[in-house]
């Protein structure tokens, strides 16, 4: 089965699609949700879960969710509210869900203000700057991301953008000093669309900013487990993940391949979905 349903609120209409067989109480759905990624991104994942509901939306903003508001922030709160929605929707009780980057941020949101909507939560490699003792140097380089993006289109804020999140532990005055990066070094065309309505570049200085409810955390009934990738070990979003496993006195888990490691396809920045999903199901089920 594959349905889609939506959602019309006042500001926003929000689309989602429940695929495989019909959610049901004994057996918890599994929702997957990223940031700033919609559906399509989680289909090799999706598909490997072929013995449970699965669920997976576009954020308001993205695909094919709108918004009627205005803006263009990827506010951590407001998606949390967006799939508590979602969730009660279902109406199946408690739900599974691995939450991938800003999809993560939107979870402990989520978790936090609502505790009885998610069994256990898996969250890899959220962007949370909030977490780190270089925060205030994190928030400057990405200032420089998007400044870069505003200047010179999408390739060369890519470029800078996947340089600061490959550099090596805390960012540092050597990493200011270095030249912004050439879109060739990352295998892109040095070219600019005009386009700047990406929402990597409009949406993520709010979820990296955001402060997740720790204490909210630890009260809460979910059974929370952060992830983080085997490839992705020094960089920036190994380094939050790293802090708020500790901080949620926990250590972090290691999933196969990198931050997209749930992704199909044979494209350079394709992950291992097998592997994944099968250290996945292992963290939703502890037994196995």
């Amino acid at each position: 089965m594959f349905e889609t349903r939506t959602i019309v609120l006042d500001d926003a209409t929000i689309v989602y699609d429940v695929r495989g067989p019909e959610p049901v109480p004994d057996q918890k759905p599994l929702l997957l949700i990223g940031q700033p990624m919609d559906a399509s991104g989680f289909t090799a994942l999706a598909d490997r879960f072929p013995d449970r509901a699965v669920v997976t939306y576009d954020p308001r903003g993205l695909g094919r969710s709108t918004r009627r508001d205005g803006g263009v922030d990827a506010d951590p709160d407001v998606q949390g509210a967006d799939l508590h929605r979602i969730i009660g929707a279902l109406d199946v009780g408690p739900v599974d869900v691995f939450a991938s980057s800003g999809g993560a941020v939107a979870a402990f949101a989520l978790v936090a203000a609502h505790p009885n909507d998610v069994a256990t939560l898996v969250a890899h490699e959220p962007p949370l700057a909030s977490v780190l003792p270089d925060e205030d140097a994190v928030h400057r380089a990405f200032a420089d991301v998007v400044a870069e993006y505003q200047a010179r289109g999408w390739s060369a804020g890519m470029a800078r953008f996947l340089a600061m999140n490959m550099w090596q532990g805390e960012l540092t005055a050597d990493y200011f000093e270095r030249p912004a990066p050439s879109p060739s070094e990352f295998g892109f065309a040095d070219v600019d669309d005009g386009r700047r309505d990406d929402p990597l570049f409009s949406g993520s200085a709010a979820v990296m900013a955001f402060r997740p409810d720790v204490a909210a955390l630890l009260a809460a009934p979910t059974r929370v487990v952060i992830a983080v990738g085997e490839e992705s070990a020094g960089t920036f979003t190994a380094r939050t993940s790293e802090a708020m496993a500790a901080l949620l006195g926990q250590r972090a888990v290691v999933f196969p391949s990198h931050h997209g490691g749930f992704v199909g396809g044979d494209g350079p920045y394709a992950g291992r979905p097998a592997a994944f999903a099968e250290r996945l199901r292992s963290m939703l089920d502890p037994s196995q």
